[in-house]
């Protein structure tokens, strides 16, 4: 009888124990980003995660009365990391795009903004295969920006330079062996033009138009199937986007840039 109650008391502890992970799991978010990608998302000087999807994603993890968590990964490697179960979401300034959807869902739109060019000021370069014909512009690997350049310009003569870091492209442009960048708008502004590296260049031409390859907003990326989880997040943008949240953190981000996801 004691080797008996001895049995079901570990029984018990392990069934508690168990218990008591799924609880955590539940109440637990892990969102997958790649934090290169200022003022998105990025590292301060003490190595603490900063940016825009930052902010609000705390804040939505606050809203759905769930701890968020944050895992490192490259951009292009965020949705198969996605797929294998590394983390719950991406939450890394991603557009919803048809492509995208083909191998994961998304929430409801959170924001949007816009793509540009970034290239040195008073070139006379437009965003445009024509202008860009036998130059070479830098995009992000794995971005809706690669994907653009190369099916808008990479057949017209255009090099078009896909980098697993952005900041590699800003590297070569200043070094000369880039003509361009394309980038969401808010991005090259933090992460290239206020910096002194960026003095001299500017973003040429208007944004680049194509809602089929740049999608209809940035959201978070969720497995196919996960639809509670999904719900739930939707949810909690709604809240966050009523109470005035996401206007508050993207003015404190992106100044007068319009994201409203209308």
């Amino acid at each position: 009888m004691i080797k008996l109650n001895h049995k079901l008391a570990a029984m018990l502890v392990l069934a508690c124990s168990f218990g008591s992970t799924a609880a955590f799991a539940a109440d637990t978010l892990r969102f997958g980003l790649e934090a290169q990608y200022p003022p998105f998302e990025s590292k301060s000087s003490t190595d603490e995660l900063q940016g825009l999807d930052i902010d609000v994603g705390n804040a939505v993890c606050v809203a759905a009365q769930m701890t968020c968590k944050w895992v490192e990964t490259s951009f292009d490697g965020l949705i198969p990391a996605l797929q294998g179960r590394k983390f719950d979401a991406i939450n890394s300034a991603m557009n919803a795009t048809d492509q995208r959807r083909q191998a994961i869902d998304f929430t409801t739109v959170v924001y949007r903004v816009p793509t540009q060019l970034i290239a040195k000021t008073g070139s006379g370069l437009q965003p445009t295969a024509a202008s860009l014909k036998g130059k070479s512009v830098g995009v992000l690997q794995g971005s809706i920006q690669e994907t653009y350049a190369k099916a808008h310009w990479a057949n017209e003569g255009v090099n078009v330079v896909a980098y697993q870091d952005q900041n590699q492209a800003y590297t070569d442009l200043v070094a000369g062996r880039l003509d361009g960048t394309l980038v969401l708008a808010p991005a090259g502004q933090t992460g290239f033009l206020s910096k002194p590296d960026g003095k001299g260049y500017s973003f040429v031409g208007a944004a680049v138009r194509d809602d089929k390859i740049l999608g209809s907003g940035i959201a978070y990326g969720v497995r196919k199937g996960d639809d509670a989880l999904k719900a739930k997040l939707n949810a909690a943008i709604a809240k966050v986007k009523a109470d005035g949240t996401i206007d508050k953190y993207a003015k404190k981000y992106l100044g007068d840039i319009d994201i409203s996801a209308k």
